[in-house]
């Protein structure tokens, strides 16, 4: 057995076919079968079915499985033996919310870019919910997101607060506030985030406790969406004051206060506990945690 038997039949479980198989690997059609029956006959079980299309027996998806694994080790000794005395280099695949995305990461991964030309970043945009259960399961390396809940599994440090605020169109009729009681959300037409995002989960707390039922118009996935619907008049909303800084200096909306909202949530780092840190891992999580947080929230 060998790497390139083992690659071979992963590739093949994907494509469905030997000869997509071998154009894709530049291996003509008979040394894509000369692959596949040279393991057959190493563990003496048949792990493709050749009928059309091409699909792997029950012995097949078991040995794909342990495939994939054998080639993530080789891929992770490989990445180890690159990290040794070298400058940090590698590829980082970062999960966050779209509005930290667009508010915070412009700027820090220009600066860590122009430091570190050699690491590469893949930003996804997902729920606080979903960072973890990424991080977690090994499918992002790190995430950006409010530290709301503790995680056994995963490491946590601090980046800087956040506050969620009550906004409003110019032209609403809460507009002329710039304080109002809690008391004025109840049976107010509100625009909010989704169930499944940490924004949300915080106001549903705090309106249950204060038996404060609004109005709920219309339910988006992102802050970004939210506040194109506000500015629109549509109702207002309750979302991140960071998110929010470009629009109260052109005055597209209005920020009013709530003292009930008024509570700082950490926004931090997290990744896996015990996980092997490659060497641009290890750098960005440095030069992340060195970050005053003025760097993070400072104006645009």
């Amino acid at each position: 057995m060998n790497l390139n038997q083992l690659e071979t039949l992963i590739t093949i479980s994907k494509t469905m076919s030997f000869r997509k198989a071998g154009e894709l690997l530049n291996l003509t059609q008979p040394a894509v079968s000369a692959q596949i029956k040279s393991l057959e006959d190493e563990f003496k079980t048949t792990l493709i079915d050749r009928n059309q299309p091409v699909t792997l027996t029950d012995s097949g998806q078991v040995f794909l499985e342990h495939a994939e694994l054998i080639l993530q080790t080789v891929e992770d000794l490989k990445q180890r033996l690159a990290d040794l005395n070298q400058t940090p280099q590698g590829h980082i695949d970062l999960g966050t919310t779209t509005s930290i995305a667009i508010q915070i990461l412009p700027r820090v991964l220009s600066y860590f870019q122009n430091q570190f030309p050699l690491i590469k970043t893949t930003i996804h945009s997902m729920t606080t919910s979903q960072i973890m259960q990424s991080v977690e399961n090994g499918t992002i390396d790190l995430g950006i997101t409010y530290l709301f809940d503790k995680h056994p599994a995963l490491e946590s440090s601090v980046l800087y607060y956040d506050t969620f605020e009550l906004v409003v169109s110019p032209d609403h009729p809460l507009a002329k506030y710039s304080h109002v009681p809690i008391e004025r959300l109840h049976d107010l037409p509100l625009i909010m985030l989704s169930p499944e995002t940490a924004g949300r989960r915080f106001v549903d707390q705090i309106l249950k406790q204060l038996y404060i039922t609004p109005q709920v118009v219309m339910e988006l996935s992102s802050s970004e969406e939210v506040k194109r619907m506000v500015e629109l008049n549509l109702g207002a909303a309750i979302i991140s004051k960071l998110s929010i800084q470009s629009e109260l200096r052109l005055g597209t909306l209005k920020m009013i206060k709530v003292n009930e909202l008024e509570i700082s949530h950490p926004v931090g780092v997290v990744y896996k506990s015990g996980r092997y840190l490659s060497s641009a891992l290890h750098q960005f999580l440095l030069d992340l945690k060195g970050m005053q947080e003025i760097q993070f929230i400072g104006s645009e």
